[in-house]
């Protein structure tokens, strides 16, 4: 067959020379890593396909059409393969077989060059076909994928959930019983149900929602925190917190600030996990009102936990300090601590005030010190500021301030998050975290062990537990409990049961009487996995909820992931190489291990939304696994692991654990919370990595799933790909729920707000937000108008745009 003059030539040896030459390398890469990948135990593919890449590629270089045959039979080979290890699982087909078709297509365009190589007809219809077949690979990503459709015969018929009815005086505070325009706490009210019962925006107009005004704080720190301020709004003035703990009061229908306090937290203090949730309301009650530190503006006022480890007290009608609230309006946590280094101690999370005591918890910075302050519970008069009570877990005979000389007890667990209460039965309920040093167990006490990630029921008036549930013994995975836990009337066989649903970050969903502590559906003790650098601390079971779980099936070395099969072949050679046997894996130290779910959910402090008229559950979740390793002491001092207010390995802004001292144990750990492969940036998990499901109130079944976060702010080598492609990204952030059947969620990192059908988890509404909208969105009625509120502020492990805005959303007037 006669060939084009130039092929015989310059172009025909250097094009062919070129690509056979790449088409060898990078065959010689997959061969060398699965020649290593066989000798861990896992596939033969990489190993093969690699040994066919170097041959054709030689071929080709010598431009013999041998080559093209030999990479015909790697093709062919590699879609065999795709099909039976990937399926139908659209995901997984990218990193298999993506790059394999690119390949394909510009072979086709060389094979004329080729000896003995086909006609340019020939090459250029192999060239159409191959790039038909990219386009429509291509094309299926703009489909979703991984969705649960919506089956509302899962759900059982609607029972009567309203909230638990708060009545008296004493307890007739509007976060107990918020007025239906108001959203008067954190969680809307006390019971933190995330429910409005407002319904102006609906399903039929929610696609005309607009930008009704934009208020940014002017508080942008330079380092990477930001705001994740849900605000609240009570009578038509809205209540927030900046960056910095700056409290400002905003007018609800126009965003005018009507006034701002700043109670000059300083840049030290402010730690690189930490960010402003929230503020308090609180309205004296009358039988004290007459008080002196009642007296003048602070009949009602805003309360709010600094980043510097205060609480400040200021008047909700002028911003100023209620000079009868500790002193001139503030009063300092620390106190009874003993040593607290800048940024060890910090209150995130807006406290909650329950029949007149104002309870806080505060976070201590994780990882860096055995040795670290305390995560005393306190419990403060909220007209005064004297302290009522302290629960220091492992003195439970201390009342309030430890004894001269003493400290409350160093390294126990905090609670960093939002509490949730029940002002009728007196009860304050905690969500609880893990002891100072998170990976290391051995020098824990017996109260510590009994307490850690544990939700606790605390009475008000004596700060006593009245009841404590465990969710994880002997936590040695950071799976301390971030949500807040949510008061529901819970439908049974035998009534309506007042209960409390607690989500965790490794999945597992709750149901306790929230008088008792004692589950509503069942709970069963499983047995775990042992061994570990401490096997003598591991315990023989694991508590695993029955009612509903948000974990995903165990990984495998088919859920590996990339944008080549270079990705692929590193991550799956890393699977191999780590110790995984399932979500309780314990932590080692000669090589790594795999921790799944990881830190960050499950549920993590976004927490769930429950809607109480039609009995369901809406939990937006993770599902993204850490790649970790304990790191022995003498190899952390060698390589720089220090506590980072020493300006240690872990810098400010990087995830929890990446290079965490854990001073006080044998080991550091370093936490690969992405698990990224380290050339593209990609995670190595397949997609998607969150996503939202509703769930039935009453069984607990998935009414709908759906992956949450388009890839439009994330691609390869961090470069944003702008696509609209539902690939299920992180998010943190709850939810907002309508009684107009509407779901309001940012959380995701792609910087869009959004509105869901609740009925059919279809998209209905999004806004794209100018920073991270890694807050919780509000919903309020103001001057008959409603509004949806977000605070774009960024997040710093969610590596999101940091920013300060908060955006209010109405229809159109």
């Amino acid at each position: 067959m006669a060939e084009p003059e130039e092929e015989n030539g310059t172009e025909r040896h250097w094009l062919l020379w070129i690509f056979g030459a790449f088409l060898a390398l990078f065959g010689l890469a997959m061969a060398g890593g699965g020649l290593w990948l066989v000798t861990l135990g896992g596939s033969w593919y990489y190993l093969l396909a690699g040994i066919g890449l170097i041959v054709a590629g030689i071929e080709l270089m010598r431009g013999r059409i041998a080559g093209a045959w030999w990479y015909a039979a790697v093709f062919i080979g590699t879609l065999l393969w795709t099909v039976w290890e990937a399926g139908l699982d659209y995901w997984r087909w990218i990193p298999r077989f993506g790059l394999i078709v690119i390949f394909a297509f510009i072979l086709a365009l060389l094979l004329p060059r080729l000896k003995a190589g086909p006609s340019t007809t020939v090459a250029r219809s192999l060239a159409v076909l191959f790039a038909l077949i990219f386009i429509g690979v291509f094309a299926l990503a703009f489909l979703p994928h991984g969705i649960t459709e919506a089956d509302w015969s899962r759900a059982s018929p609607v029972s009567e959930t309203a909230e638990y009815p708060f009545t008296g005086d004493a307890f007739g505070q509007p976060a107990n019983a918020p007025a239906d325009g108001d959203w008067a706490a954190y969680g809307r009210s006390n019971s933190a149900m995330r429910f409005s019962p407002l319904t102006q925006i609906d399903t039929g107009n929610v696609d005309t929602l607009a930008r009704a005004w934009v208020y940014r704080t002017g508080d942008l720190p330079d380092r990477r925190w930001g705001a994740e301020t849900t605000p609240i709004e009570i009578g038509g003035t809205m209540y927030l917190c900046s960056a910095r703990n700056i409290m400002i009061a905003l007018d609800a229908a126009s965003g005018e600030e009507l006034w701002r306090y700043d109670p000059g937290v300083e840049d030290a203090s402010i730690p690189y996990t930490a960010a402003c949730r929230g503020v308090t309301y609180y309205e004296v009650p009358a039988a004290a009102a007459a008080a002196p530190a009642a007296a003048g503006a602070c009949g009602t006022r805003i309360f709010e936990g600094t980043l510097d480890g205060r609480l400040i007290a200021v008047s909700a009608a002028t911003g100023e300090p209620c000079p009868g609230f500790g002193e001139n309006g503030q009063v300092d946590i620390k106190r009874g601590m003993g040593r607290t280094r800048p940024g060890m101690v910090s209150i995130t999370s807006p406290p909650v005030v329950v029949r007149g005591v104002l309870v806080t918890g505060h976070q201590v910075l994780d990882g860096q010190r055995r040795n670290a302050p305390s995560g005393v519970i306190q419990g403060f008069d909220a007209v005064t500021g004297a302290l009522r009570w302290a629960w220091d877990l492992a003195k439970p005979q201390l009342e309030r301030r430890p004894p001269a000389g003493e400290t409350y007890t160093r390294g126990t667990p905090n609670m960093w998050t939002i509490a949730s209460s029940d002002a009728a039965l007196g009860l304050v309920y905690l969500p609880m975290g893990n002891s100072a040093v998170d990976y290391w167990s051995g020098s824990r006490s017996g109260r510590e062990n009994e307490f850690s990630t544990s939700l606790v029921a605390l009475d008000v008036t004596t700060g006593e537990p009245a009841w404590h549930f465990q969710t994880v013994h002997a936590d040695v995975w950071d799976y301390d409990l971030g949500s807040t836990a949510t008061l529901v009337d819970f439908p049974t066989a035998n009534g309506v049961v007042p209960a409390i649903v607690l989500p965790s970050k490794q999945g597992d969903i709750y149901v306790l009487d929230r008088r008792t502590g004692e589950p509503i559906t069942g709970v069963e003790e499983r047995p775990v996995p042992q061994g570990g650098v401490e096997p003598e601390q591991r315990t023989a079971t694991q508590p695993y909820s029955l009612y509903h779980s948000l974990q995903q099936p165990p990984l495998s070395a088919r859920d590996m992931w990339g944008i080549s099969p270079l990705d692929q072949l590193f991550c799956r050679i890393q699977f191999e190489r780590s110790v995984y046997q399932g979500m309780y894996t314990p932590p080692t130290a000669e090589t790594h291990y795999l921790q799944y779910s990881g830190y960050n959910g499950g549920s993590d402090w976004g927490g769930i939304a429950i809607d109480p008229e039609r009995g369901v559950i809406v939990a937006n979740y993770n599902d993204m696994p850490n790649h970790n390793r304990l790191v022995p002491r003498a190899e952390a001092e060698a390589a720089g692991y220090a506590p980072r207010d020493q300006q240690g390995k872990g810098e400010p802004g990087g995830a929890e654990g990446a290079g965490d001292p854990q001073i006080g144990a044998p080991y550091a750990i370093d936490v690969n919370a992405g698990w990224r492969v380290p050339v593209t940036k990609l995670l190595c998990k397949e997609p998607p990595y969150g996503g939202i499901r509703v769930i039935d109130l009453a069984t607990g079944n998935t009414i709908w799933d759906r992956p949450l976060g388009l890839a439009r702010s994330n691609g390869p080598f961090g470069i944003p790909s702008k696509l609209p492609i539902l690939i299920g990204t992180p998010n943190n952030g709850g939810s907002a729920v309508t009684a107009s059947g509407l779901i309001f969620i940012a959380a995701a990192t792609d910087d869009l707000i959004r509105a869901i059908d609740l009925e059919t988890g279809e998209l209905l509404w999004k806004d794209v937000l100018p920073a991270g909208g890694q807050a919780g969105p509000m919903v309020y009625e103001a001057g008959g108008r409603e509004y949806l509120v977000i605070m774009a502020g960024g997040h710093h492990f969610m590596e999101t745009p940091v920013g300060d805005y908060v955006i209010a959303y109405a229809l159109p007037e």
